[in-house]
């Protein structure tokens, strides 16, 4: 989708030459306003700047992700799980 410059910039989404020359203003609105900013080149979008607190949650929800992947695997017929590996290893 193609929005005009100021549909982009009401979007949050600003050319990543107006974030190189105002990094510091850009930051300063991601980490004290709470905003997300996107990045972008040529039109596409390329990149995000977003305050830590979500950061942190995208963290979280990639541990618990991987957690549910761990356990569906240990589930499958041959798996091995980490103490057997271990043993095998005399670790």
């Amino acid at each position: 989708m193609h929005l005009l410059k100021a549909d982009r910039v009401a979007e949050g989404i600003f050319p990543h030459v107006e974030a190189r020359n105002k990094f510091s203003k850009f930051v300063n609105r991601v980490a004290f306003g709470k905003e997300r900013m996107v990045l972008a080149r040529q039109g596409e979008e390329v990149a995000a700047l977003v305050p830590m607190e979500d950061l942190s949650l995208l963290k979280e929800l990639e541990e618990r992700i991987d957690l549910d992947d761990a356990g569906k695997a240990l589930k499958e017929p041959g798996a091995v799980s980490w103490e057997q590996v271990k043993k095998s290893l005399e670790l």
